[in-house]
């Protein structure tokens, strides 16, 4: 269908412009160090074409899980090659981080990058990991609210064990505070402190749903969440969403294919299925569309099929990353263009007026050379 024929996007349930974002996990086909360069210049393509935030996951050990175990170091270095793009941690995981040293990186940063940094927070990982920090993943939940409200007090400048106070101070960083959740328990807390809210672009299902959309498990979260946010406290809801968007359907669904069938293949190398029990590496790319909750396509299609997901219309930011598709480098690049070009417009994203003119598309600069 014609983007000029499809229905209007129905407005947010906040009057909060919508802001768009980059996601990464720092996942492509090279080497750690290559990875870093990689999606540094993806950010950077992003910032230049409007982009209002760039994300990065932490991961520890497990490679094709995730590149990055120290994101406040990686993030100093894109801040350096940027300007005006917000940058932000999708998640730290606080339960195997000491609160102060994340205090104190946080508060070094966010001065080095002139005031850019969003600091996403959730209890992650797996029970490996807490394993090889020597702590028990059954007691995540606990370890991440203590650790989350040393934090702020470090940042409020409160007294910290032995009397000493954070430098530099950071009295501005407890506003942009965003926490992870998957359960409608974690938005209310989220909601309840003023904090920011972060939904994954895909989550397990339940036993009795396993058919259930995102839409049908975020929206409960997000009616929690705002039900608790303390009055005058204005919603800040990010949307993580995997998003793939090539010129046409068929190249897109061709490197969709290759990516999730190759995840799918490490699922059930590890045991699993599938994502979330669903699927494995034998099933129609159709299925493993559903199952991985990715908007593929020409823009047409991934238009169509935001507007579908009724809790895009309840955010504050879409962020959008390739995740599990995983396409080269210069795929990626081009999918940055249209969603900023195309796809968000459409779906009611204004691009900043600071933000620098739109510069050449990647295949004009590629041609060129």
């Amino acid at each position: 269908m014609p983007q000029h024929l499809l229905p209007a996007v129905p407005e947010p349930t906040t009057s909060t412009p919508l802001r768009l974002g980059f996601f990464s996990r720092l996942l492509d086909d090279a080497p750690a160090a290559e990875r870093y360069r990689l999606v540094a210049a993806q950010i950077a393509h992003a910032e230049n074409f409007g982009f209002d935030s760039a994300w990065v996951a932490q991961h520890h050990f497990h490679e094709h899980e995730g590149g990055l175990p120290s994101p406040f170091v990686f993030l100093a270095y894109v801040a350096s090659r940027t300007r005006r793009i917000r940058l932000g941690t999708g998640i730290v995981t606080l339960p195997l981080e000491n609160p102060v040293r994340v205090a104190e990186d946080a508060a070094v940063l966010d001065l080095l990058s002139g005031g850019r940094l969003d600091v996403g927070v959730g209890t992650g990982g797996t029970p490996e990991a807490f394993a090889a920090f020597g702590l028990n993943s059954d007691e995540r939940a606990t370890i991440f609210a203590k650790h989350l409200a040393m934090v702020r007090a470090a940042w409020a400048g409160q007294p910290l064990p032995g009397g000493d106070t954070l430098y530099p101070a950071a009295s501005q960083l407890p506003g942009r505070i965003w926490q992870a959740t998957f359960s409608v328990s974690g938005g209310a807390r989220a909601g309840q402190v003023g904090d920011g809210l972060m939904l994954s672009r895909t989550q397990p299902r339940t036993a009795e749903a396993p058919n259930a959309t995102l839409a049908d498990i975020q929206n409960p979260i997000v009616d929690a969440y705002l039900a608790a946010l303390p009055a005058g406290s204005a919603p800040r809801i990010v949307g993580s969403r995997s998003v793939f968007v090539a010129e046409t359907r068929q190249e897109a669904r061709r490197l969709a294919d290759i990516g999730l069938r190759q995840a799918a293949v490490r699922f059930a190398s590890s045991g699993q299925a599938g994502l979330a029990g669903r699927v494995g590496p034998n099933a129609t790319l159709d299925e493993l569309i559903a199952a991985y909750d990715v908007h593929v396509g020409s823009p047409d299609d991934v238009i169509a099929s935001l507007r579908a997901d009724s809790t895009l219309r309840r955010v504050t930011d879409l962020v959008c990353q390739v995740h599990s598709i995983d396409p080269p480098h210069d795929a990626i690049l081009r999918s940055i263009e249209l969603t900023a070009t195309v796809v968000a417009p459409a779906l009611g994203w204004v691009r900043d007026a600071g933000a620098a003119a739109t510069p050449e598309p990647i295949t004009s600069l590629l041609k060129a050379a």
